[in-house]
């Protein structure tokens, strides 16, 4: 049995205590078998480790094979070049690692530091890790709960537990001992480590401390959750590995050879035609290695990170922007995400039959209205301050709020009818009553919860006149409020009596009252809502709604706005850990409404979501949401939420809208289109290299490259159209699509057809201006064969824009981008030849504008057959 379930006496036996409290010899003794009350976590890799774990890669081991050799053959400026770009890569991976570690911080910051307690038999503060099990905790209004416990005391105690449970409302608390199994929202008897009292009093026995808290529960699930690489992220990894694997052994297969064909073949000077050999083989590693991708990539989703903040969206975690584009579930929390987090009130009842709307002219109210409204304002402690800050609790609030937006300030009542005595509300009485001096009679106003207050009314209000409350009234009234909560509407019930003048009230006076109504309120769902949910359905995202509130009003909102459909199913926490994994799996996908769920029940959600291969977003704001926001494919946070959510999820929504969630994945579907792009143009490039390589090789001719040559043009000249290409406006109907298949390859597609036709077309147009340039020498073709590469990989720009159209067709000015970073490249290319600087990009002196013209032409021609056969395959098509 938990603690909630067992008699006061029973916990406190079995804690071995009493409500004096501990003495200090055994607080001693306990603190050394518990330990302190602080959130403990596993030590953390060294940002040494890191470091070094970010040279894995198989890419990245090429390529510090190649920069070794460099140096042994002597060059040291393409080593140093190679070196660079290895150290910053890996610099911003342990960056982004450490940042990603935040949100354990920020969960042991939530803890309480100072506790009132009871020891040797004494009221005493003391910090709060300094609490051990036993000890009896002292709560006031404004206090935060420093532990677990079992409540011995309580006085009208209201507790904030949203930050666990989700729910708006706080939670009212008694002594009562329960019977059977419910979740944490429902322990009425137990206060929860790092809630907030909002009202009244009580006392407690710890019950646990630190990791064995709810709280610390949490911060298990956080520490045990699994940082999930993007779609992208596994991708390019997937491919590094197969591409450095490839390299080497196509390298190493070129070097055999071409060594093989010079031993045999009687070489005049082994030692130095194996040395080009090998240079031959190197140069096809520098080619085949796009060293500026992982750069680039980081560059186009920075982009796309401006993108959405514009539209209200802050990326924490940058490879989150193209996981929203291949996102298909949205796993989103109810209270302050779909819903306003605003209880509100929305109809109401009186027994003259009179329902919603109230209209907005208080001198036309019927005696029944004014009487209805004046108990909902005056039988209240709440307020709202000029600056519109609302205090108190949130149902009375949305009375006020009500009063206020049906033109008749709630301060005015209250002016002119001051509150004489009051009974403030108690969660066993279930009542609130207040007296006060209305048209010269003293009246004392009750409100509270309908059962309540019908079973202590003996008359009814009818049109102004009092008249007894009959079988007939009463079920009336009765049925109304079961009507109410048929819709998962809050209900309140309003009634009063004549008191004596100066007469004290007392608890026996809430008797024999006068109901005049009923009041309904509920959270309502945001306006923007409903269009957000139907086009995440026409993009075919499924949208699921995950919440700790009750069963009945989740499913009421999840009809209203969309989510749930003819057939849909809705568990409950309870019912979910009753599922095995195989009816989970055969069930989910009819499951859009999960309730009363607790953090464990959000990662079970979330992962059978992702073992159907499904790519899952989580939406959340609570500290219950942070371990299912960190395993999630992509976490959303809300931005008035907790800072354990925000640091756990990877995006965060500042004006906590969902509607920004679906407009995000407009942006990360059209990031990860325009990645593919910028891809495929790095690829097609250095495909045309290697072609160009192997050409020459199999001719015997001279290495068409240097490897400076290779690496300029790999990271600088390739990288801005790269850039450029990241910058692509999306295809119209980019949110008519279904969500990729997070299996679907880099290359998939039309991407491979066309990285292998534009790759052909690059490297023959080289192979034949080496040709030529052979014709006038051999540094005169390594001189125009890097001409027509670089030339060709720029023009390419503009066919790289799109697999099907060309540039003109997709709009020649759409991307004013690409046409200046193909002008920049043309100039960054006039660099190299100018004198003092071609000699290091090995251009002889006479080279010239014949040369250049010739090589230029054989580019054009290149990237011109590119575009005739879009015209061709899509007249075909």
């Amino acid at each position: 049995m938990e603690y909630y379930q067992k008699e006061q006496k029973d916990v406190l036996l079995e804690l071995d205590t009493t409500k004096e409290g501990l003495n200090d010899t055994e607080v001693k003794n306990r603190l050394e078998k518990y330990g302190t009350n602080e959130l403990k976590s596993v030590k953390k890799d060294s940002i040494l480790k890191l470091f070094l774990e970010t040279f894995k890669d198989a890419m990245v081991v090429v390529l510090l094979i190649v920069a070794v050799v460099q140096i042994l053959m002597g060059s040291v400026v393409e080593s140093l070049i190679i070196f660079a770009v290895l150290m910053i890569n890996s610099i911003v991976s342990v960056v982004q690692t450490k940042k990603a570690e935040g949100s354990l911080d920020a969960l042991k910051n939530m803890s309480a530091p100072i506790a009132k307690v009871i020891r040797n038999g004494e009221k005493i503060s003391l910090p709060a890790n300094e609490l051990v099990p036993g000890d009896i905790v002292i709560l006031d209004a404004g206090d935060f709960v420093p532990a677990d416990g079992r409540l011995i005391e309580a006085g009208s105690l209201k507790i904030d537990e949203g930050m666990l449970t989700g729910e708006s409302v706080p939670a009212d608390k008694d002594v009562a001992t329960l019977s059977n199994t419910v979740p944490v929202g429902d322990r009425s008897n137990m206060v929860h480590s790092g809630t907030l009292v909002v009202y009244g009093r009580g006392v407690f026995v710890i019950t646990a401390t630190a990791n064995q808290t709810e709280i610390g529960q949490v911060a298990n699930l956080l520490e045990n959750a699994m940082t999930k690489q993007t779609p992208l992220q596994k991708k390019l990894d997937q491919f590094s590995k197969q591409l450095g694997i490839g390299i080497l052994i196509l390298s190493i297969l070129i070097f055999v050879i071409e060594a093989v064909r010079i031993y045999f073949g009687g070489s005049s000077n082994l030692s130095v035609d194996l040395l080009n050999a090998f240079m031959f083989a190197v140069a096809v590693a520098v080619a085949a290695i796009p060293e500026a991708l992982q750069s680039i990539v980081t560059i186009v989703l920075s982009m796309g990170t401006n993108k959405m903040a514009k539209r209200h969206a802050i990326i924490r975690k940058l490879p989150a922007v193209e996981t929203l584009g291949a996102t298909s579930v949205i796993c989103t929390d109810k209270t302050g995400t779909l819903t306003q987090n605003k209880m509100t009130i929305v109809d109401y009842f009186l027994l003259n039959g009179q329902s919603a709307p109230f209209n907005d002219k208080p001198e036309t109210w019927t005696f029944d209205e004014k009487r209805l409204m004046q108990i909902a304002v005056l039988a209240n402690d709440s307020t709202i301050s000029e600056t519109g800050q609302e205090l108190g609790d949130p149902t009375e609030v949305a009375m006020v709020s009500f009063s206020n937006k049906v033109n008749q300030p709630y301060g005015d009542l209250r002016q002119q009818y001051p509150r004489v005595a009051e009974l403030p509300f108690d969660s066993d009485r279930k009542l609130m009553s207040t007296v006060h001096k209305i048209d010269n009679e003293s009246l004392m106003l009750t409100k509270g919860g309908p059962d309540v207050i019908f079973n202590r009314s003996t008359k009814v209000l009818i049109d102004g006149e009092i008249v007894p409350l009959t079988e007939e009234r009463l079920k009336v009234i009765e049925d109304k409020n079961e009507a109410f909560s048929d819709r998962a509407l809050r209900v309140l019930a309003f009634a009063y009596k004549p008191v004596a003048d100066e007469h004290t009230i007392q608890f026996e006076d809430e008797n024999e009252l006068i109901l005049v109504g009923i009041m309904a309120m509920i959270d309502p769902p945001r306006e923007a809502v409903y269009g957000a949910v139907e086009e995440a359905k026409k993009a075919g995202i499924k949208t699921v709604m995950i919440t700790g509130d009750h069963k009945t009003t989740a499913q009421a909102i999840a009809r209203d706005i969309g989510i749930a459909e003819e057939g849909d199913i809705a568990l409950t926490g309870q019912e979910l850990d009753a599922l095995t994994e195989d009816e989970l799996n055969n069930q989910l996908e009819k499951i859009s409404v999960y309730a009363r769920v607790s953090p464990e029940n959000k990662i079970r959600i979330v992962r059978a979501w992702q073992n159907k291969g499904k790519v899952s977003a989580m939406t959340g704001d609570g500290v219950n949401d942070a371990p299912a926001l960190k395993q999630a494919d992509i976490g959303i946070a809300m931005g008035s939420g907790t800072d354990v959510a925000k640091d756990a999820a990877a995006m965060v929504l500042t004006d906590d809208n969902f509607v920004s969630i679906i407009s995000a994945v407009e942006v990360g579907r059209n990031v990860y289109d325009n990645i593919k792009k910028a891809i495929a143009y790095l690829f097609a490039g250095n495909l045309g290299a290697i072609i160009a390589i192997v050409a020459a090789l199999l001719m015997d001719w001279v290495n068409p490259f240097t490897a400076l040559q290779l690496l300029f043009i790999n990271l600088v000249n390739d990288s801005v159209p790269a850039i450029a290409l990241g910058m692509e406006k999306g295809e119209p109907n980019v949110m008519m699509r279904k969500p990729r298949d997070p299996n679907e390859g880099i290359f998939a597609g039309e991407t491979l057809i066309s990285v292998l036709y534009r790759g052909a077309l690059i490297g023959i147009a080289v192979i034949i201006s080496q040709y030529i340039g052979l014709g006038y020498s051999n540094e005169m073709s390594i001189a125009m064969a890097f001409t027509t590469l670089i030339l060709a990989r720029t023009l390419q720009t503009f066919p790289a824009r799109s697999n099907s159209q060309t540039s003109i067709g997709a709009g020649f000015f759409s991307n004013i981008y690409v046409i200046l970073a193909v002008v920049f490249c043309f100039a960054l290319y006039g660099l190299t030849v100018i004198p003092g600087v071609r000699e290091f990009f090995a251009i002889p002196a006479d080279f010239g504008w014949v040369q250049w013209r010739i090589s230029a032409g054989l580019a054009l021609g290149a990237v011109v057959l590119m575009e005739i056969t879009k015209l061709i395959v899509r007249k075909k098509a």
